[in-house]
């Protein structure tokens, strides 16, 4: 399955896509939309969104597009703003026929690191460890986006059975102890 995760935001919106086979996961593309190169104005930026997001599709043809839905913000303007480019990148997904998952921001942390409260930081280096992405992507929009394609494929993955099940580690420590190997910096 082709997943397409998409961070939405007025100025940057960042976009992620992966394949996953099994329980692997494989990076596609990622990258940013930086709107407010195109213009200051809203209306502009919408529209560069759009014909960017709609260039990924066309070019990475994903079967599902997520994002991470919204949430209370204290400025009623930035939450407008960031309403209108959510409602731009889901206009591109149902454009191209793409059912669209939203996933809480605690979820999609939680998925990612273990824990609903990571930061953006935490998030990203956890991503980079599991696309085995080298270097660090100038935006983290980019990574945020990435993390909510994997966060989709982690919720929506078939119960495992008790067989599989009893290979599953129960905590962050165990599961270093396990597997050596993936640790960065060793």
């Amino acid at each position: 399955m082709r997943i397409l995760g998409i961070d939405p935001g007025s100025i940057v919106c960042g976009y992620g896509v992966v394949d996953v086979r099994g329980n692997r996961f494989s990076l596609v593309e990622y990258g940013v939309v930086e709107a407010r190169r195109a213009s200051n104005e809203l209306p502009d930026r919408l529209v560069h969104i759009h014909a960017r997001l709609s260039a990924v599709v066309e070019r990475t043809r994903p079967h599902v597009a997520a994002m991470e839905a919204l949430f209370y913000a204290r400025n009623v303007q930035s939450l407008l703003k960031l309403a209108h480019a959510r409602g731009v990148a889901m206009l591109v997904a149902a454009q191209h026929n793409l059912p669209i998952a939203e996933y809480a921001a605690r979820l999609i942390k939680r998925s990612i690191t273990g824990k609903g409260n990571a930061s953006k930081e935490q998030v990203s280096f956890m991503v980079r460890a599991m696309l085995d992405i080298e270097e660090t992507p100038e935006f983290l929009d980019a990574t945020d986006a990435l993390a909510v394609a994997i966060a989709h494929a982690l919720q929506s993955a078939p119960p495992q059975s008790s067989k599989r099940r009893a290979g599953r580690v129960s905590s962050w420590h165990e599961y270093l102890e396990r597997n050596p190997d993936r640790i960065v910096g060793r």
